[in-house]
C-alpha cells in the first residue's frame, strides 16, 4: 500500500515537472517573438551605459514580458480547442500523453495570473519607472528611482482600491458583499480583473466591427488590385512628370522659407509613395492582379458574414436554451466530447475566426481617431508609447476568450478565472453585447460598401466640395497661394 502511494506521487511529481517545463518552453518561445518585435519599434537609443540606459532596459523586458503574456491568451482558446480534438481523435496515443487536461486548466490559471500581474503591477512599475527621477534632497541614482516608484505604486493600489471598494458598496450595499471586499485575495483581485475584463470586451466591441470593415481597405494597400480600364504606363508618365516639377521646385525654394520646404518635402513624399505602388502594379503577374485580389476580398467577406452568422444563431440560442450563457454550464471537460458539430473542420474554422477577429481587432484599435497617434512607428516608438500598446495589446488579448465565448463564435467553456466574471452570468448583458455586435458589425460593412455610392450621389448632387464624406483625405490640411495652410 505504502508503495502505491510513492509511486502515485511520484506519478504526480514528474506529470507536474513536465508541464512547468512545456509552458516554460512555449512562454520562452512567446517572449523570443515579443522581443523582437518590440526592438522592431523601439526608438534607437545611444549604446551609452548611463542611468536611462539601465531604466530603458528593465522597461524593455518588462513590457517583453506582458506582450508575450498578451500572445499567450490570444492562443490560449485556440490551443484548447485543438488540444479537445485531438485527444479525442487519438485517446491512447503515447506520444500526446503530455497533452491533457492538467496540462490546459494549468495553462489558462496561468494566463489569468500573469495577466492581472502585467496589468496590475509591471506595467505600472515600468511607466512610473521609465518617468521618475527620485525624491528632493535624495541622492540620485537606480535606487531612488526605484523608492520613487514603489511610492507610486502603493499610491496607485490605494487609489484603485479605495474605487473598487466604493463602487461595488454603491451597487451592492449589503453586509456580506463589505465583508467580501476585505478578502483582498479572493474576492477584491478577481472582482477587479472582472471589471478590467468588462472594459476589455467593451473596447472590443468598438474595435472589432471597426476593424472588420477596415480590414478590407488594409488588404487592398498590401495586395496588387487589377488593373480594369486604366494606363499603368500613362499614370507612371504623369507621376514621373510630377515628380520633377515637385523637385525643381524644392531646389528653387530658398532654404529661409522653412514651411515651403516642408509642405514640398511632403508633397515628394507622397508622390514617390505612389510611384512606388504603381512600380510594383506594373511588375506585378496576371494571375496575381486578376487573381489573388479578388479571392482575398471574397474570403474576408465569407469570413465577416459568416461571424454575424454565428452572432445572430447565438441570439437564438441565448432565448431558448440557458446553456447558451458563458456561464452555464460547466462542460464535458477535455478531450471528453467535440464541442463542435463538424468534429475537427468546425474546430478549425472556429480558430480561424478567433484569429480573424482578434486581428480585425487590432486593426480597428488604430483606426480610431482616438487612438490614431498611438500607432507605433518602426525604429521610431518612445518606450512610454512602447508600454501603453503592450497595455491596449494585453486588455484585448485577455478579453478576446471572453468574447469568443459570449459571442457564440465557439462552445468551449472558459477555464480558471475567465470563467467567474460575475457579468457572464448577466443575461441582459450577454444578451445586448451580442445584439450590438451584430448591428455594429452590419452597419460597419454597410456603410463601407456604400461608400463610393454615396460619394457618386454627392457628385451628381454637386454636394462633393462640401467634404461631407468621412474620407480622411478630407480633412486634410492644404497649402494656400500665401503658405498658410488653410482647414475645412
Amino acid at each position: 500500500m505504502e508503495a502505491d502511494e510513492v509511486t502515485i506521487r511520484e506519478q504526480n511529481f514528474h506529470s507536474q515537472v513536465r508541464e512547468y517545463t512545456i509552458c516554460f518552453l512555449l512562454f520562452a518561445v512567446l517572449y523570443i517573438v515579443s522581443y523582437f518585435i518590440i526592438t522592431r519599434y523601439k526608438r534607437k537609443a545611444d549604446e551609452q551605459e548611463d542611468e536611462d540606459a539601465i531604466v530603458n532596459r528593465i522597461s524593455l523586458f518588462l513590457s517583453t514580458f506582458t506582450l508575450a503574456v498578451s500572445a499567450g491568451a490570444v492562443l490560449l482558446l485556440p490551443f484548447s480547442i485543438i488540444s479537445n480534438e485531438i485527444l479525442l481523435s487519438f485517446p491512447q496515443n503515447y506520444y500526446i500523453q503530455w497533452l491533457n487536461g492538467s496540462l490546459i486548466h494549468g495553462l489558462w490559471n496561468l494566463a489569468s495570473l500573469f495577466s492581472n500581474l502585467c496589468l496590475f503591477v509591471l506595467m505600472p512599475f515600468a511607466f512610473f519607472f521609465l518617468e521618475s527621477e527620485g525624491f528632493a534632497g535624495l541622492k540620485k541614482g537606480i535606487r531612488a528611482r526605484i523608492l520613487e516608484t514603489l511610492v507610486m505604486l502603493v499610491l496607485l493600489a490605494l487609489l484603485i482600491l479605495g474605487i473598487v471598494w466604493v463602487a461595488s458598496a454603491l451597487i451592492d450595499n449589503d453586509a456580506a458583499s463589505m465583508e467580501s471586499l476585505y478578502d483582498l485575495w479572493e474576492f477584491y483581485l478577481p472582482y477587479l480583473y472582472s471589471c478590467i475584463s468588462l472594459m476589455g470586451c467593451l473596447l472590443l466591441l468598438l474595435c472589432t466591427p471597426v476593424g472588420l470593415s477596415r480590414m478590407f481597405t488594409v488588404m487592398g494597400q498590401l495586395l496588387v488590385k487589377p488593373t480594369i480600364l486604366e494606363d499603368l504606363d500613362e499614370q507612371m508618365y504623369i507621376i514621373t512628370l510630377e515628380e520633377e516639377a515637385i523637385q525643381r521646385k524644392l531646389n528653387g525654394v530658398s532654404s529661409t522659407v522653412e514651411y515651403q520646404t516642408v509642405e514640398l518635402e511632403r508633397e515628394l513624399e507622397k508622390v514617390k509613395s505612389k510611384k512606388t505602388n504603381l512600380e510594383r502594379r506594373k511588375k506585378a503577374s496576371a494571375w496575381e492582379r486578376n487573381l489573388v485580389y479578388p479571392a482575398v476580398m471574397i474570403l474576408l467577406l465569407i469570413k465577416t458574414s459568416f461571424s454575424v452568422l454565428l452572432v445572430a444563431l447565438n441570439i437564438l440560442y441565448l432565448l431558448v436554451d440557458e446553456t447558451a450563457m458563458p456561464k452555464g454550464s460547466g462542460g464535458p471537460g477535455i478531450g471528453n466530447a467535440s464541442l463542435s458539430t463538424f468534429g475537427f473542420v468546425g474546430a478549425a474554422l472556429e480558430i480561424i475566426l478567433i484569429f480573424y477577429l482578434m486581428v480585425s481587432s487590432v486593426v480597428g484599435f488604430y483606426s480610431l481617431r482616438f487612438f490614431e497617434n498611438f500607432t507605433p512607428r518602426k525604429d521610431d516608438t518612445t518606450m512610454t508609447k512602447i508600454i501603453g500598446n503592450c497595455v491596449s495589446i494585453l486588455v484585448l488579448s485577455s478579453a478576446l476568450p471572453v468574447m469568443s465565448r459570449t459571442l457564440g463564435i465557439t462552445r468551449f467553456d472558459l477555464l480558471g478565472d475567465f470563467g467567474r466574471f460575475n457579468w457572464l452570468g448577466n443575461f441582459y448583458i450577454v444578451l445586448s453585447y451580442n445584439l450590438l455586435f451584430a448591428i455594429m458589425t452590419t452597419l460597419c460593412l454597410v456603410r463601407k460598401f456604400t461608400s463610393a455610392v454615396r460619394e457618386e450621389l454627392l457628385k451628381a448632387l454637386g454636394l462633393d466640395k462640401l467634404h461631407l464624406s468621412n474620407n480622411p483625405r478630407d480633412s486634410e490640411t492644404k497649402p494656400s497661394a500665401n503658405g498658410h495652410q488653410k482647414t475645412l
